[in-house]
């Protein structure tokens, strides 16, 4: 499934949370590269950078960095996401993306007050297949996949960006919701589309209708976090995830990872998904299929192991 690229970019809104301050992250103990902002072009990220990124071989990490404001998104900083994980989608040297936020936070939605001392009126890309989401990079249709490292709140327009992700690693004392919903502030960053598919239908509107918040452990239960970890090791968790998911053959994943999504949101029908499976993943045999069943024959991966 092919990245969807986009050029414009409006600003728009969902909630940044006003609540209780969960305690940072724990610093981690693995080794870091130079950070880089989206349009730096590879240099270290000064400090008024908001959006900035790591290279960590065939991984790369994209860092919201607004921590007085619970990492809530403004337009500047929607648009810095969307470059970089347009960025991560065309590099052939990269395999596997993790987004996360600084300070102890994931994201909070979009920043309200921005919002509130708008001037001029909205202009927001009304046709989806044209621009870009309102946060940035929510209408895009990654061909790789991207890994959400939850700490404290991903809650309005932030959860929504918890949603791109292929995989969301949670901590224990995080908190995701739709706390847009007292505010009036609707969901246009795919959270009615992706959500009803991730947990059902029935949950999903438990969580739109009610905006309530959901714990680290019920996000479990649900399917919306796929693995919880203690505060402060999200990141750490998530890349060594990226890691071994960076390990596999690539085409073969991505063809999976391609037809899983078709299947889901684009077949009309089982004979078209089953069709379509067949169809690219016939294609990866010679490739990779025929070199792994060699490797097997000598041993490799055995009993299950993956490595």
């Amino acid at each position: 499934m092919a990245l969807k690229h986009v050029r414009t970019l409006g600003p728009v809104f969902s909630a940044n949370y006003q609540g209780r301050i969960l305690s940072q992250c724990r610093s981690t103990t693995w080794t870091t590269t130079k950070l880089r902002s989206s349009s730096a072009g590879g240099e270290e990220a000064g400090t008024g950078q908001t959006v900035v990124s790591e290279r960590r071989g065939s991984v790369l990490t994209v860092a919201i960095r607004r921590p007085e404001v619970r990492n809530a998104v403004n337009r500047e900083t929607a648009r810095r996401l969307l470059e970089e994980l347009q960025a991560f989608d065309s590099d052939p040297d990269l395999n596997v993306a993790v987004l996360h936020g600084e300070g102890g936070n994931f994201c909070a939605g979009y920043d309200l007050k921005t919002l509130a001392n708008q001037k001029a009126p909205l202009k927001l890309e009304q046709d989806v297949t044209k621009g870009p989401g309102p946060m940035g990079p929510s209408r895009l249709q990654l061909s790789k996949p991207l890994i959400a490292a939850v700490s404290g709140f991903a809650v309005a327009g932030g959860l929504e960006l918890a949603l791109l992700a292929d995989l969301r690693v949670v901590e224990e004392s995080a908190v995701m919701g739709i706390f847009c919903r007292r505010f009036g502030v609707p969901l246009i960053d795919g959270g009615t589309v992706r959500l009803p598919r991730l947990i059902g239908l029935s949950r999903a509107l438990d969580l739109i209708l009610t905006g309530r918040p959901v714990g680290a452990q019920e996000a479990l239960a649900f399917g919306l976090a796929n693995r919880v970890v203690p505060d402060g090791q999200a990141l750490q968790a998530a890349v060594q995830l990226a890691e071994q998911i960076s390990s596999f053959p690539q085409q073969c994943l991505r063809t999976d990872r391609s037809s899983a999504l078709y299947s889901c949101y684009d077949a009309q029908s089982f004979t078209q998904a089953m069709q379509h499976e067949f169809d690219h993943g016939v294609q990866v045999i010679q490739a990779e299929a025929i070199p792994g069943a060699i490797q097997f024959t000598s041993g490799v991966g055995r009993g299950g192991k993956l490595s």
